[in-house]
């Protein structure tokens, strides 16, 4: 418990102290966030406001895990670094496709194909990995099967596991990037799950089979504890970063920040057993992803069959819809971060439930 704590401290410390620091370097050299021209009119007055903040919750949470294990003289275990290998992986594909778009001034960074290649690269190597290095149980980081509270059903073996993996990471962290359209909307959601998978994994410790397997219901996952400090660290860092990133936003997270995010998710949920648990914790995000589906999917068909696209929302993704219903800002924000909070409620709700003695 010290080591989420302290995670969780120097985290918070760094995000908040850092991030102004942050915002008066790339206010020195010009790199501010550049504005979609088909974009909600009233972002146009966001142009110039200081981007690649995710690049300090993420140093942020190297440095909070780092300082949690060397106050506390444990040694980091192979899955906690593995999330946070996943989410600076991420977080560097993202910090590419920033400075192109701030370098070269213009609303697109790097081409699709390059970023997804970045993507695809990353995760290989995260899903690979976490296949190996079985602890004295033999048990390893992941496992190639399906899971939603735990693992369930056949093994899929580890080339449809991998090309899971890799689907779970690209469909979160583009949905991360999609929420992050209003000041706050991303980073208080990703908060509140990263809030939830301290709780998950400080249980799985507490229910741990190897800690006692005769015990109802427990969890054979490797490394809970550790990955409860990774998620303490993050949700450290990223409540510093939110405290400057709240409406007004004085400094975006930027690709950096949204697909680091995204990653850090998939990571833990994969480890943690929790894969499809993450659909309903981050139902949020799932929602505004889908409204985009949906949007683009039906425009196209009614093109296709009538040839005049219909759109479902005024503006994709779903926040955007709002804004143009004479929403102000904060009103979409808050209410999402409610609705996001009622996700987690749910989502661990029913994980508790799950575990819960039967009779």
């Amino acid at each position: 418990m010290r080591n989420i704590i302290l995670a969780a401290a120097f985290s918070l410390f760094i995000g908040m102290v850092g991030t102004p620091l942050w915002i008066r370097i790339v206010r020195r050299l010009g790199y501010g966030q550049m504005i979609r021209e088909e974009g909600p009119s009233a972002h146009y007055d966001k142009r110039g406001t200081p981007t690649m903040g995710g690049t300090v919750f993420i140093v942020g949470s190297l440095v909070g895990y780092a300082a949690a294990h060397v106050f506390t003289r444990t040694p980091p275990t192979v899955s906690g670094l593995l999330v946070l290998m996943l989410m600076a992986g991420l977080g560097l594909v993202g910090f590419v496709d920033d400075y192109i778009k701030v370098f070269k001034q213009r609303s697109l960074g790097l081409r699709s194909g390059a970023k997804m290649i970045g993507i695809i690269l990353v995760g290989v190597v995260f899903a690979v990995a976490s296949l190996n290095f079985p602890n004295g149980y033999d048990v390893t980081p992941a496992t190639d099967q399906l899971s939603f509270l735990r693992d369930f059903g056949p093994s899929i073996g580890p080339y449809l596991f991998v090309l899971w993996a890799l689907f779970l990471i690209a469909a979160v962290s583009n949905g991360v990037n999609l929420t992050d359209g209003l000041d706050g909307l991303a980073a208080g959601p990703a908060a509140m799950v990263l809030a939830a998978y301290v709780i998950i994994g400080n249980w799985q410790l507490r229910n741990s089979c190897f800690n006692d397997a005769l015990a109802p219901n427990c969890y054979s996952v490797r490394d809970p504890l550790d990955l409860a400090v990774v998620a303490a660290a993050v949700l450290g860092g990223v409540f510093g970063f939110l405290w400057w990133n709240a409406p007004p936003a004085k400094v975006f997270m930027g690709d950096t920040g949204s697909l680091a995010l995204g990653g850090v998710l998939v990571g833990l949920a994969i480890l943690t057993r929790t894969q499809f648990l993450l659909a309903i914790l981050a139902g949020l995000i799932v929602m505004i992803t889908l409204s985009v589906m949906i949007q683009v999917g039906v425009f196209r068909v009614t093109q296709k069959l009538t040839g005049t696209g219909k759109r479902v929302f005024k503006m994709a993704p779903l926040q955007h819809h709002f804004e143009l219903s004479g929403w102000a800002e904060t009103t979409i924000v808050v209410r999402f971060w409610l609705m996001s909070a009622l996700f987690v409620a749910i989502g661990v709700g029913l994980f508790y439930l799950e575990w819960m003695p039967k009779g």
